[in-house]
């Protein structure tokens, strides 16, 4: 509860002026931290504003604390953009408040404190050999008066006159600490040693009563980008660097400053999300000189990036205002500043990140499609600043660089929010202006990853931030562990209740009961899997292990390998009837010919699901869409068999990764620029083929009698392109996505991209094969022999496909773990007779190598036996 008078300030009680919350101030100190809002103020500021409160009429006072209820009420932590935590210095070791009587020594102030600089007692930056360089747009100076709806006692008249009385050397802040106004670039002040009227930025100019903070209420003049590479290379000829400080201060001290210095034209508001209306150049430019310039003018900009943030979205008479288009166009300048790199200012970072997280969802939206107008190198830089941000805070290098984490919890879900917008904005391109691995965080893979996705799995016990909320971040190696502990932990229930059910029934437990053992015959291994895999349906989720019948052995990983790879290969064969492949596209696709039983789909999508169940990598070749299908949706609804499943949206570039021709074929058909009804006389209506016959099947009710013109043909390419992809597969899909999900059953599965999905299928396709070298183990050789030196000089002067090859015919598949070739192993061995070509044991990832005489008949008996293999034999 606010106090009614001041009187609680001489009991030790302090009430916030941002909130009116009242706490008790510890004896001893001199300032406060809002526990509501997390403001950060003296006992004298508080009492300025407690005074200005008590002489506002009633009504005033009513309504100001009517809009700080509800504020509050909205954000748990407090207005997103109050800039609550202490800033002492903008880099560590550097330049520290001075110490008066009076006043607290510099130890006692916390790093996270964002002080207001007033940058008004500016000196020239000379050297002996100053002359004359134009400014680039200084502030408007001001009488030092404020708007005329403070009233005489308003906490901003108070400040501004505490600014104007100060002494050189000292200026009072927003939250009564008191620092040097003297500074140096290569050993030059920079301020003047008395005090000059207080400039005031157009923001705070008033033009009527009405006008709302952070309006334009004049326009700076502009500046041509060659006059400031005139100018930087002058300054920097001469040493004067007091006209750039000028412009840099005075452009980045405001909202409003930012708007005038960069937007193309400052009186228009350009307030659609296809233009933001900046000029994005000279934006570019204006950072690329500033990052050259001496150390001491890039603080003063990170003072007046400062200045900036703490201009508060409340109008004098208590009104809380939105923010506006121009606001949102300096959070999209400032979010590019370059000095954010570096540690010393991620202070600053923290609190720009957090009231760019904290904009409502109509600026969002505007800001995602501004992001999107950002060139490949700025978008791509701002990205990895936030990264590097995000790793830094919970791995600091130095401990003491950075405030402690308990006062800036924060940082993080406010940086990984921003992040999100990136994200969102990169997906809004086509093709995107980066590759979706580039918003991977490595250094979160270090984290307990499985205590981030319970918190996500539970949010009404751990309630707060999870990376697993916003799952662009994780890289497919933390989602793979995700996903595999997850499984790891379903197959420990599994067994746990198989192993009660046992004791039960008063039975005697044995070590089968604990795996998915699936016993098959070579000569009918598709009807025995599929008979072992439909009575064994809850097992599925156990750890898996094949054997042959009429074979001894254990399975110890080759023969599961080798069973997972008869299978495919018999499965995906063109005559089996089950998948077409298209040589073109390199891919399979669904034969949409009608079946009596699709329960041969369930079996591929179940050994799918066991693949990534059991982190074993398939030769499968299927185009994306087919994996957007397989997540769509990511869940399979809950006891509702007939919802429908693995249908999304496609186009027809969709259609061009299955069947190119076809695609190409109604490519051209949109381009047609004469009448396509007289020059290919089609319908609305597709063929289908089917052993022995071909029926016409209709796009759409009546398709047989609508005739394909300029004007629907659009509409004929969508509803094609759906029949391919959608319709005449649902069942065949159908069937494959339920088994898949039969085992991939997990709420992990929507932390993942179709594209995650693929790789956890088949493999990373990033082959480089110096790091396989590196893993490669020899049976009968040493690694300096003359064959083993021929091997590697052969494969390392290969192109990446003949390797790719190589890979596939040593260990049946041409992709990698995704974890990389570290994970896997790869053996060479050793076999006398030189008139045999090289051979391999796929399920064991081992390669047999004759000692070939020389190194050009070594590379001409490996060619061939790689290029004329195909599965598990020769052509």
């Amino acid at each position: 509860m606010a106090s009614p008078s001041g009187s609680h300030q001489s009991e030790g009680l302090v009430t916030c002026p941002t909130c009116d919350y009242t706490v008790t101030q510890a004896p001893g100190k001199k300032r406060t931290i809002c526990p509501n809002c997390g403001n950060f103020y003296s006992k004298e500021a508080a009492d300025i504003a407690t005074n200005y409160r008590r002489n506002r009429p009633r009504q005033q006072q009513n309504e100001a604390k009517s809009n700080n209820t509800s504020s509050n009420r909205g954000d748990g932590n407090g207005r997103q953009h109050v800039l609550s935590n202490l800033f002492q210095t903008l880099r560590p070791g550097g330049r520290k408040p001075a110490t008066e009587a009076g006043h607290e020594t510099s130890e006692n102030v916390t790093k996270d404190t964002l002080p207001r600089i007033e940058t008004s007692n500016r000196s020239q930056l000379t050297t002996p050999n100053q002359s004359s360089v134009p400014s680039y747009g200084a502030p408007i100076r001001g009488d030092g008066s404020v708007q005329p709806s403070c009233g005489t006692n308003c906490i901003h008249h108070k400040r501004s006159d505490n600014s104007l009385k100060s002494s050189h050397g000292h200026m009072d802040s927003a939250d009564g600490l008191r620092h040097p106004s003297t500074n140096s670039l290569h050993g030059k002040d920079i301020y003047s040693r008395g005090p000059s009227p207080r400039r005031l930025s157009p923001s705070l100019v008033p033009n009527n009563t009405t006008s709302r903070p952070g309006d334009l209420s004049s326009s700076k003049p502009l500046r041509t980008a060659d006059q400031l590479k005139s100018d930087f290379l002058l300054a920097k000829e001469s040493g004067n660097w007091k006209p750039l400080l000028e412009f840099y201060t005075s452009t980045f001290g405001s909202f409003s400053d930012v708007n005038a210095a960069f937007k193309r034209d400052p009186s228009k508001e350009y307030r659609s999300t296809e233009d933001p209306g900046l000029k994005f150049d000279f934006v570019n430019l204006v950072y690329d000189v500033l990052i050259k310039t001496p150390q001491g003018l890039q603080k003063e900009v990170l003072k007046s990036v400062i200045n900036s943030l703490l201009k508060d979205k409340r109008s004098h008479d208590g009104r809380i205002w939105p923010h506006s288009k121009d606001d949102l166009r300096a959070f999209l300048v400032l979010v590019q500043n370059p000095q954010f790199s570096n540690v010393s200012a991620y202070v600053i970072f923290a609190h720009l990140l957090r009231q760019v997280a904290a904009l409502s969802d109509h600026d969002h939206h505007f800001l995602v499609h501004w992001l999107k107008r950002l060139k490949f190198d700025r978008f791509q830089s701002v990205i990895e600043r936030i990264h590097n941000f995000i790793s830094v805070r919970l791995f600091p290098p130095k401990m003491e660089d950075l405030p402690p984490l308990s006062k800036c919890s924060w940082w993080i879900p406010s940086a990984t929010k921003v992040l999100a917008l990136f994200n969102a904005a990169n997906g809004l391109l086509t093709p995107p202006l980066v590759q979706y691995i580039e918003f991977y965080n490595s250094t979160l893979d270090h984290l307990d990853l499985m205590a981030e996705y319970y918190a996500w799995q539970n949010p009404s016990s751990h309630a707060g931030f999870s990376f697993c909320q916003y799952p662009f971040i994780l890289s497919i190696t933390a989602k793979r562990t995700i996903l595999q502990k997850d499984s790891e932990q379903q197959m420990i229930i599994m067994a746990r209740k198989s192993l009660v059910a046992k004791v039960q029934r008063r039975q005697l437990p044995d070590i089968g009961m604990l795996f998915l053992n699936l016993t098959v015959r070579r000569s009918h291994l598709v009807s025995d899997s599929l008979n072992e895999i439909a009575k064994k349906q809850h097992d599925l989720k156990k750890k898996l292990k094949v054997s042959f019948a009429g074979e001894p052995g254990l399975d110890m990983g080759g023969l599961t390998k080798e069973w997972f790879l008869l299978l495919i290969r018999q499965i995906f064969l063109p005559n089996y009837g089950m998948f077409t492949y298209d040589k073109q596209a390199g891919v399979h696709w669904f034969s949409p010919s009608p079946c009596d039983n699709y329960q041969e789909f369930n079996l591929v999508g179940v050994l799918m699901g066991l693949a990534v169940y059991n982190s074993i990598n398939l030769d499968i070749r299927f185009p994306s869409v087919c994996y957007r299908k397989l997540l769509s949706p990511a869940v399979v609804p809950f006891n509702n068999p007939r919802a429908t499943v693995g249908v999304c949206n496609v186009t027809l570039s969709d259609l061009k990764g299955v069947q190119p021709d076809v695609a190409k074929g109604l490519q051209d058909l949109l381009d047609e620029e004469s009448e396509v009804e007289d020059l290919f006389g089609l319908t609305f209506e597709v063929a289908l083929s089917a052993p022995g016959k071909v029926t016409s099947v209709p796009l759409k009710p009546g398709g047989a009698d609508i005739p394909v013109t300029n004007e629907n043909r659009k509409e004929y390419v969508q509803l094609y392109v759906e029949w391919i992809l959608n319709n005449s597969i649902y069942s065949q899909f159908q069937a494959f996505y339920h088994g898949f999900h039969s085992v991939c059953a997990s709420n992990a599965l929507i932390m993942l991209r179709p594209e995650e999905v693929e790789t956890l299928v088949c493999g990373s396709p990033k082959l480089v094969m110096e790091d396989l070298k590196k893993v490669t183990v020899y049976d009968g050789y040493s690694a300096n022999e003359a064959t083993i030196r021929y091997f590697w000089e052969t494969v390392l002067s290969l192109p990446i496909e003949t390797q790719k090859r190589l890979l596939l015919f040593a260990t049946g598949s041409d992709r990698i773990p995704i974890g990389g070739i570290g994970e896997m192993t790869f053996k060479i061995s050793r076999i006398d007779d030189t008139s045999l070509l090289p051979m391999s044991h796929t399920c064991f990832n081992q390669l047999v190598l004759p000692p070939y005489k020389s190194k050009k008949i070594l590379k001409q008996k490996l060619l061939t036996a790689v290029n004329n293999a195909e599965g598990f034999g020769l052509e």
